[in-house]
């Protein structure tokens, strides 16, 4: 119990740490809250600094979901499936509410991601593969991201993973569309910014 305990605090402390945030503070000295969309993700970090700051966010963002996940299963049991989907879930949930950053964050895609990884990686390429296409096709990542989001626990099911993890993407699932409200009143209004589209500081 100890030890769930310990993991389940770290995991939240993993994804508060808002990787964006510090990297744009290190290369260009701003708080890319003040920039572009003030999401602190990959996305807003490839308009406001470029390609290799973001690339480096997305991978790191990506770690923050996995990292917890894959620690459940080592240190407590591959098929506790319940803690670990609960150690992912709480690592989205320190990326988007981080105490580093006021108790705010990112939108959650990239960590959401990560998780996925930990707990089916057929999922998540899967999942990923829908991101993909539906951002070629729209030039939205806010769109790509509600539409792979919302593939997830459809994706698991069919493949049939353990149910918790079917219920507890949806959740997440969920989650993610809450935090695209803003994203969703842009995309309706046809004034999302798309992928690609720098800004200049």
């Amino acid at each position: 119990m100890i030890m769930k305990i310990i993991l389940a605090i770290l995991s939240y402390f993993v994804g508060s740490i808002p990787i964006g945030y510090i990297v744009a503070k290190k290369i260009k000295g701003i708080d890319i809250r003040e920039h572009g969309s003030g999401n602190i993700g990959a996305t807003n970090v490839l308009r406001s600094i470029g390609a290799g700051p973001a690339i480096f966010v997305f991978i790191l963002d990506i770690l923050k979901g996995l990292i917890p996940v894959v620690a459940a299963k080592e240190l407590i049991h591959p098929t506790s499936h319940l803690f670990i989907m609960l150690c992912g879930v709480i690592a989205v949930l320190g990326h988007t509410l981080s105490i580093f950053l006021n108790f705010k964050g990112g939108k959650g895609v990239a960590t959401s991601l990560g998780v996925i990884i930990g707990l089916n990686p057929l999922v998540a390429l899967l999942g990923f593969g829908v991101w993909t296409v539906v951002l070629l096709l729209s030039k939205y990542v806010s769109l790509a991201s509600i539409i792979a989001a919302i593939s997830v626990p459809i994706l698991m099911y069919v493949f049939r993973s353990p149910i918790v993890y079917t219920i507890l993407t949806s959740i997440i699932a969920a989650y993610v569309l809450i935090k695209h409200h803003s994203n969703i009143k842009r995309l309706i209004q046809g004034n999302e910014a798309k992928f690609g589209k720098k800004i200049n500081i």
